[in-house]
């Protein structure tokens, strides 16, 4: 295992498509809930202990092993809006796309088989680590920072807002990712003794409700 891998990974440059998605944050800009610094973190640790906590577990139970096709309906069962599923999987198509080329692997190419229009970006993101021989941790922890770090870039480019504040609020949420990552390996690690079903399903239904608005805007910044 190299975990210089992870760093390839995460690395924002990484062609996988994150950049055109806000994580809900241009929505939650026009209705007021996040308007600076102080907002934008409480808004990411909802997010963090949420969709992020879901999505990290999804991921670490991917690189566990778990059938990527049960992940796949379990990510469509915590995904209520509509305009969300269509993102993930957009987001997965792309990520993808980056993955084979970079990691090249059977399960990859398999998967894409599977699924041509696009499986749950979380699910993809486990395949992708497992395909370049990280742990479940590591994948979990990718999961984790995407959920915060796409919105705190977001909304630099919504409000103005000083990147220096957008990071002090990512450096100020770590602790709180190392307790999601936590969770997250623990839970996938359950569900592949137990089933799926031992996966955390927490909700955001402002971010449910705000992905559904959104969608319907004539113009908009970001693709979600």
């Amino acid at each position: 295992m190299s975990r210089a891998a992870l760093l390839v990974l995460a690395d924002g440059r990484f062609p996988a498509g994150g950049h055109a998605h806000s994580g809900g944050a241009e929505a939650a800009v026009k209705a007021g809930r996040i308007t600076g610094a102080e907002s934008l973190e409480s808004f990411c640790r909802g997010r963090l202990h949420t969709a992020g906590l879901v999505s990290s577990a999804l991921a670490a139970a991917a690189v566990l092993g778990v059938d990527p096709r049960q992940l796949d309906e379990e990510a469509d069962a915590r995904t209520p809006s509509p305009a969300l599923r269509v993102a993930a999987r957009k987001l997965g198509r792309q990520l993808l796309r980056a993955a084979r080329a970079t990691w090249p692997s059977p399960e990859l190419d398999a998967l894409a088989g599977q699924f041509p229009k696009g499986a749950h970006q979380p699910v993809v993101l486990g395949l992708t680590a497992r395909a370049a021989g990280l742990e479940p941790v590591d994948a979990a922890y990718c999961a984790a920072y995407e959920s915060v770090s796409g919105p705190a870039s977001a909304t630099v480019r919504l409000l103005s807002l000083d990147p220096f504040d957008a990071t002090a609020v990512l450096a100020r949420l770590a602790p709180e990712l190392d307790r999601v990552a936590t969770r997250a390996v623990e839970a996938a690690r359950t569900a592949v003794e137990e089933g799926v079903d031992a996966l955390p399903s927490a909700s955001a239904p402002l971010l449910e409700i705000g992905a559904e608005l959104h969608a319907a805007w004539p113009v908009r910044l970001f693709a979600s």
